[in-house]
């Protein structure tokens, strides 16, 4: 910067203000300082800047699987608006594992990242106080945190979905309709599950529920059991995307009636066409970040629970009726 100040012909201040947009720069000298600026090359060192601010320009995003559709949209859309406020992001998946949640959020924070955004593997959160005492604002995505933790969260409308889900079926004649979930400890996966029983009502066998991570033995396996039942079903509510096609891989061609929740890719392709119940995890990846930047911005107000909305997308599967 002083070989810039020397090469216009002005104080070492009006480069500063120049290169950071700051006002009270005539036009001309202006245009000096950054043709000079072209001519030697110089770039602003963002590290430093940020530094002397107490900022490392590093967000830390914890999401369950990057090799889920669902969360790849998610850290994209949060990696977006990270580089559009200059920042880096800093990923890593958690397996669903609570203990690698945590570690990898307290690498980030022994990485001094300004901020944090999560979806949780685990429902204790305590670890968190000291950076939530010390400043570090963190936004819980999907999932909301655990007991004794506020912080801004954003989730999607689960229960409505899954209602949504059910009484589709039940409108094309089906009132024996199986839930097939993940692991019941997964919020996500009790929420659609309570959403499931809200609508089925007097009508819920649990029997037609199975909730196990998915995998295509174990879903063979569901499907086989309730097949054996003397009143099988004749409708499935799949609960994420994973599932809905590890689902359609178990029946092997066969034509179910089916909604699932999450919208998946070539989903519009297959015969019949699978209806979903679709989420957008670009907008929850968008709002968790901007929310993120709100508050390193130095918005105090208290925590913001968001719950975006889903839809039915009807295609075909979710329409077919009742065997005869």
């Amino acid at each position: 910067m002083k070989d810039v100040a020397s090469a216009a012909g002005v104080a070492l201040k009006t480069v500063s203000r120049v290169v950071n947009g700051e006002p009270g720069v005539h036009p001309v000298t202006a245009e000096r300082v950054r043709a000079a600026i072209d001519r030697l090359g110089y770039s602003r060192n963002e590290s430093a800047r940020m530094l002397r601010r107490g900022r490392t320009a590093t967000i830390g995003l914890v999401i369950g699987d990057v090799a889920d559709p669902f969360y790849s949209g998610l850290s994209r859309a949060v990696e977006d608006i990270v580089i559009e406020h200059g920042c880096l992001l800093l990923s890593g998946s958690s397996g669903e594992e609570p203990g690698r949640e945590r570690e990898l959020v307290e690498t980030f924070c022994a990485r001094r990242v300004d901020g944090l955004i999560v979806v949780p593997a685990g429902e204790d959160h305590t670890y968190l106080r000291p950076e939530l005492e010390a400043g570090t604002p963190v936004i819980f995505a999907d999932r909301p945190p655990g007991a004794g933790i506020d912080v801004d969260t954003v989730l999607a409308d689960n229960v409505g979905g899954a209602v949504r889900a059910v009484r589709h079926l039940m409108g094309h004649g089906h009132h024996r309709i199986a839930f097939l979930g993940d692991a019941p400890e997964i919020f996500t996966a009790a929420e659609r599950l309570k959403g499931y029983r809200e609508a089925m009502g007097g009508l819920y066998d649990e029997r037609l529920v199975s909730m196990r991570p998915p995998s295509l033995e174990g879903v063979r396996a569901a499907l086989a059991r309730m097949a054996a039942l003397d009143g099988p079903p004749s409708a499935l509510f799949t609960g994420n995307g994973r599932y809905t096609v590890t689902a359609l891989r178990a029946l092997a061609g066969r034509r179910v009636a089916l909604v699932g929740f999450d919208d998946f890719e070539l989903a519009d392709l297959l015969d019949p066409k699978v209806s979903v119940v679709a989420q957008d995890p670009a907008s929850m990846g968008r709002v968790a970040a901007e929310l993120l930047f709100r508050r390193l911005r130095g918005d105090a107000g208290p925590p913001q629970h968001v719950e975006l909305p889903v839809r039915l997308v009807a295609r075909g599967s979710g329409e077919l009726p009742p065997p005869a």
